[in-house]
């Protein structure tokens, strides 16, 4: 799925490694927010609804996690202003 950001808001990445959930080597999932905190909400949600973690297992999961301002480096083409 590709998102387009809007324009002045700020996306944010959070990359959680979930092999020791899944047994797959280096797997990761990755989910969007407008902050931090959203980007973190976003992963403790997934972590809840799709692998069925409890509050030890997410404190434990984020911990490995990385969060990144995207905004930056994805933001539109604005060649045309130019």
């Amino acid at each position: 799925m590709v998102q387009q950001p809007r324009q002045d808001e700020p996306v944010y990445s959070c990359v959680i490694p979930v092999d020791s959930l899944t047994g797959y080597t280096d797997e990761e999932v990755i989910v969007f927010g407008t902050s931090i905190e959203d980007a973190k909400h976003q992963a403790e949600q997934l972590l809840i609804n799709q692998y069925g973690c409890n509050s030890n297992q997410i404190t434990q999961l984020m911990e490995f996690a990385k969060i990144e301002l995207l905004t930056s480096w994805c933001s539109p083409d604005r060649s045309d202003e130019f």
